[in-house]
């Protein structure tokens, strides 16, 4: 825990010259780290179990079912059908699961070039879509076939976009470089 309190003193002293902050508690900071996954229009019930399961092991907490709020006959949903899970983690969970994303698995994604800055939102917060769970390194690399994406949303407590990008860049978010934006 003391690691997490000198980086946060260093955060506040690099964005307290660029913000004027007077006050440690006016830096943003990182609230909750919400990863959610849709079952989307699959009827295998082996797929439909073994995406929570996976969910679990990746986030170390287990998931929590996301029902369909209408009935849309077009997509053959039903009101109450399970169509997603999602996981909120906070504290220790999330900073080790923060910790793991960053070091570990966006470096072992294919092709990745940074992260997009028009991914954070006018509220702050960054939203990373992740096309195949299997990056992670808890999940086994046998079931191919069994493939599902994933949405990683970081909330903050940042007031505008420039605070929140200013942030990820201390905490050491790889974004793609100015000039790859346009």
């Amino acid at each position: 825990m003391e690691s997490t309190k000198i980086k946060s003193n260093n955060m506040f002293k690099t964005l307290k010259d660029i913000f004027g902050y007077k006050n440690i508690m006016q830096t943003p900071r990182i609230t909750k780290v919400i990863v959610s996954t849709g079952v989307g229009s699959t009827k295998d019930k082996d797929k439909v179990k073994l995406i929570p399961e996976r969910l679990a092991k990746i986030t170390g907490q287990k998931p929590a079912q996301r029902a369909a709020k209408k009935s849309i006959a077009t997509f053959k949903l039903r009101e109450g059908d399970i169509v997603g899970y999602a996981v909120t983690l906070r504290g220790q969970r999330m900073h080790a699961f923060l910790d793991k994303l960053l070091n570990v698995v966006l470096p072992r994604t294919r092709d990745f070039k940074g992260i997009n800055r028009t991914s954070i939102d006018e509220m702050g917060n960054l939203t990373i879509g992740i096309k195949e769970h299997t990056i992670f390194p808890e999940t086994s690399d046998e079931e191919l076939r069994n493939v599902f994406g994933l949405s990683i949303t970081i909330t903050t407590t940042a007031n505008t976009r420039e605070e929140a990008e200013k942030l990820f860049e201390e905490m050491g978010v790889p974004f793609k470089k100015k000039e790859e934006n346009k």
